[in-house]
């Protein structure tokens, strides 16, 4: 089995987003964080993390990118009940059934995207279109097989074939995060 762990590859997450997910939780879509939010009224950080952010369950911090890894039957329990466990405590769940049950489907969402080979990155897009919250996502993955993981080495894309309609602005973030 197969399952996401967010990656950093450059310190971008820790200015794009309000909190960034550690390198190597565990990850899910994380869209479920927006579903009381107008998605047109998020601005800033917020906005960035509803646009292309993956939900590391551990810490609720954001990743720009996950990598597919291997994993286990307990892995994917301890996903679950992690998940399940914020669910109560952070989002008012009703008791611990109802969020095992939620969180195995966030879980499982994540695991049907994980098709591609061990290491392959991926990378999310969401908009929001007549008050429905549409996702895609994106394959990353190094030309002529396995390599280092670095940043800006992969040059081969799957999965996207219309582009953003926005585009981040790293060095204007990164300047205003120093001021």
């Amino acid at each position: 089995m197969k399952l996401l762990r967010t990656i950093r590859l450059d310190p971008s997450d820790t200015f794009i987003f309000e909190k960034a997910a550690e390198p190597g939780e565990w990850a899910v879509s994380g869209a479920f964080m927006f579903w009381d939010r107008d998605p047109a009224a998020l601005e800033g950080k917020a906005r960035s993390a509803f646009r292309g952010g993956f939900l590391g369950v551990g810490s609720l911090g954001w990743s720009t990118l996950a990598q597919i890894v291997d994993a286990n039957e307990e892995d994917r329990r301890t996903v679950v009940d992690m998940l399940a466990l914020h669910l109560v405590r952070d989002f008012g769940a009703p008791d611990m059934d109802t969020a095992r049950g939620a969180a195995a489907e966030e879980v499982a969402f994540a695991e049907s995207l994980c098709a591609h080979p061990l290491d392959t990155l991926i990378a999310v897009h969401r908009s929001s279109e007549g008050g429905e919250v549409r996702e895609s996502f994106r394959s990353l993955r190094p030309r002529n097989g396995p390599k280092p993981l670095r940043a800006f080495s992969f040059l081969e894309v799957e999965g996207e074939d219309e582009q953003p309609a926005d585009a981040v602005d790293l060095i204007a973030l990164a300047e205003r995060e120093h001021k």
